[in-house]
């Protein structure tokens, strides 16, 4: 799909707009319309005196639409207010094109609870859901959502402090790739040989990172160990990785400290014991779904019974914080099976339930071409969400956080639940970006807040174990913006 553009530079925002819609079409601009007589979308606008007029047309076999709308002078001052005219146009012809309306509108963005919350702290509330409503096309439920998130997120960001930070501790491999994935991670059938150099290498990271916190004078709030599917190692060397951070970090200010158990074939009570005996107090087991077929279609190599078995493993160790994942939208699943397997997960009642919306990303090995406007499943997936919304707060979760991601089936979201007192404090300070993130491992992202602001530096590690392992010495020295950054701002 073309989209010819003339008057402004709002290509980015334009062409994610009709991802939305078109999910599956390569989508460019351009601002040549001589040379490209084939664009089936056009903005333009035009300037005219103190204000001007933003002109947007659709052109699909033998349909033609057209729309047009005055823009003040003070939209034209402002970017956002100019980029909101721009999408506005482009967005009602979509919907009339396709018949298809996105439940969160114009928005393309990963953090909207986090676009709402700033949206209250610079105007009135009755204002804010106008804008979010009306002016992004928002459904009245999706504001609603993110309203109550807000609530709960706030007393979770005001434990964070200016000297705060997080723990990341990456572990890439999986007992085998779920065809849904798009990770960096590593088949432990085909780079087992990798594990005990990259424990090795990942220690010393550790320490090199908690001697940065230390002489940086920061404070650790929360330690997050993620995947992949960390259970992948052996009890011996979760002993080791966790035995680091207890040794070579100050722990006294932290106050959760989560392991991802993920995959139930991977859980032991040996392993269980190991992390237990770490201090660790918060745990993830993540089914995605309790239907044995729908777990062999998508790669999983466990059953539903194995996820049970897991749950009575981790409560005899003696967890008491236990997260569990599902996903809407998996292929050969249907709305009566999702519910079976929502019934499930809350006879075991775990502290959290995190439902995710698949996601069709392009680096999954799974294929399914899919269309906005018929999609069955994505009508599927909202159905599913909608059981969660009502379910879920009827057996005491409410929820804690939410974010979105690209090419989700039905442009839906994740949304993380939780029994009182047990929200995941890391969830929300790395979707919020609430304070620094230092990370450490294969594709760890440190993210550094500078204080007041919400601008992000990033520092990447390697993305591949044995990258990892073989440019060690890079990485350190790519940590040294670290100190660079608090330096410079603190």
């Amino acid at each position: 799909m073309t989209i010819f553009i003339s008057g402004h530079n709002f290509s980015v925002e334009l062409e994610r707009l009709c991802r939305l819609f078109f999910p599956d079409e390569p989508i460019r601009t351009v601002t040549d319309a001589d040379s490209q007589k084939d664009f089936r979308a056009a903005v333009v606008l035009r300037q005219d005196g103190c204000g001007g007029t933003v002109d947007t047309c659709l052109h699909l076999d033998t349909t033609d639409l057209h729309h047009s709308r005055a823009v003040s002078e003070e939209e034209l001052k402002d970017t956002e207010k100019l980029n909101l005219a721009l999408a506005d146009g482009l967005f009602n012809l979509l919907c009339e094109l396709t018949g298809y309306r996105p439940p969160w509108g114009m928005l393309t963005g990963v953090r909207p609870a986090k676009l709402l919350r700033m949206l209250l702290e610079t105007m009135p509330e009755e204002e804010a859901h106008r804008l979010f409503t009306e002016g992004f096309h928002c459904a009245e439920d999706k504001y609603r959502l993110c309203r109550d998130t807000i609530d709960v997120e706030q007393s979770i960001l005001e434990r964070s402090r200016t000297d705060s930070f997080s723990l990341y501790i990456s572990i890439p491999f999986c007992p085998t790739r779920c065809s849904y994935c798009s990770f960096v991670s590593q088949s432990v059938e085909k780079a087992a040989r990798l594990l005990p150099e990259y424990v090795e290498y990942l220690v010393k990271e550790i320490e090199f990172t908690a001697r940065q916190a230390r002489e940086l004078g920061l404070r650790l709030e929360t330690v997050y160990m993620g995947g992949g599917t960390p259970t992948t190692l052996s009890a011996e060397q979760l002993s080791t990785v966790l035995g680091a951070v207890n040794e070579h970090f100050d722990m006294s200010c932290v106050s959760e400290f989560t392991v991802e158990a993920g995959r139930p074939d991977t859980v032991t009570p040996e392993k269980l014991a190991a992390i237990k005996q770490q201090g660790v107090r918060r745990i993830s087991i993540n089914p995605q779904t309790l239907n044995d077929s729908v777990l062999e279609e998508i790669g999983r190599r466990h059953t539903a019974a194995q996820v049970y078995e897991a749950m009575d493993m981790a409560r005899a160790a003696g967890f008491d914080d236990i997260n569990m994942d599902l996903i809407a939208g998996l292929p050969k699943d249907d709305t009566a099976s999702f519910a079976a397997t929502l019934d499930g997960v809350l006879s075991m009642k775990p502290e959290n339930i995190t439902v995710h919306t698949l996601s069709m990303k392009k680096a999954s090995t799974m294929v399914t071409v899919q269309s906005r406007s018929s999609d069955a499943r994505g009508s599927t997936a909202g159905e599913m969400l909608s059981i969660c919304s009502e379910r879920l707060p009827q057996s005491g979760y409410h929820p804690y956080y939410l974010y979105r991601q690209t090419r989700m089936v039905g442009n839906l979201e994740n949304v993380g639940w939780a029994l009182p007192g047990y929200d995941g404090l890391y969830n929300v300070y790395i979707m919020d970006e609430t304070h620094t993130i230092l990370a450490v491992g294969a594709g760890g992202v440190t993210k550094l807040r500078q204080p007041g602001v919400n601008n992000i530096d990033r520092v990447y590690n390697f993305k591949f174990p044995y990258e990892y392992i073989s440019r060690f010495d890079q990485i350190l020295e790519r940590k040294g913006a670290v100190n660079r950054f608090y330096e410079e701002f603190c």
